[in-house]
């Protein structure tokens, strides 16, 4: 009697258990297969790099002032041109960055006002490397404006006289500002529209007729371009 209930016991424990085990199971096989997640590779995690480089057309407009010391009512003008322009951009941070413009370009100076009579005075190559830092608002999407402000430094060289005999026109410091916009095509291209302001007023040193005169040139010229930007 007793072993009978022990395996009537079992049996119905038995019993239990495969109710309980079997619609689990069933589940399990009918449930849709899913694919396992893929691991991110370092590819698709990777940052865009903190270096970027414009390549720009350039038109140089300079502002027509200026005056020798020793003649009164003396004015200055100088010649605009156009010029390529490469930039190095470093990004310190998303919204942050710094900016060395790097071209070069020549100048004309041309006697005004009471001088006019001199026409041409002289020819001076200009190189203005300038270095700005600049603030990049980011919440445009592709459109991406700046704002930058900074330092140049202006060397003059290959200087030579026309109607002057010599011109010598002083390296010299100057400040810039700079505002523009990337509107970015994908994450690496883009176009670049792109306008700056030197504040340039170099002094000079020239010979005419035998006589040395010193004076200042204005430049103060606008730097106006577009180009295309590439982000590494």
């Amino acid at each position: 009697m007793t072993a009978a209930r022990t395996l009537r016991d079992r049996a119905l424990a038995t019993t239990t258990l495969l109710m309980l085990v079997a619609p689990a199971a069933m589940a399990a096989d009918l449930a849709p297969a899913q694919d396992p997640v893929p691991q991110a590779t370092a590819d698709a995690i990777q940052a865009l790099s903190p270096w970027q480089v414009r390549v720009r057309g350039l038109g140089v407009i300079t502002n027509d002032s200026g005056s020798v010391d020793q003649i009164g009512g003396s004015d200055l003008s100088y010649s605009n041109t156009v010029i390529p322009e490469l930039d190095i951009s470093y990004y310190l941070t998303d919204n942050i960055a710094a900016e060395l413009i790097l071209g070069t370009t020549y100048a004309n100076v041309y006697g005004e006002g009471t001088i006019g009579g001199l026409g041409k005075i002289g020819k001076t190559w200009v190189l203005p490397p300038t270095l700005t830092l600049q603030y990049h608002f980011t919440d445009f999407g592709a459109f991406k404006p700046y704002v930058g402000a900074g330092v140049n430094y202006t060397m003059f060289y290959k200087q030579s006289g026309d109607t002057a005999s010599a011109l010598d026109v002083k390296d010299s410091f100057g400040a810039a500002l700079q505002i523009g916009a990337d509107y970015m095509i994908n994450d690496h291209w883009g176009v670049n529209f792109d306008v700056k302001k030197l504040f340039l007023r170099p002094d000079f040193e020239t010979t005419i007729g035998g006589t040395t005169y010193t004076g200042k040139a204005k430049l103060d010229p606008w730097l106006v371009g577009a180009g295309v930007t590439y982000r590494f």
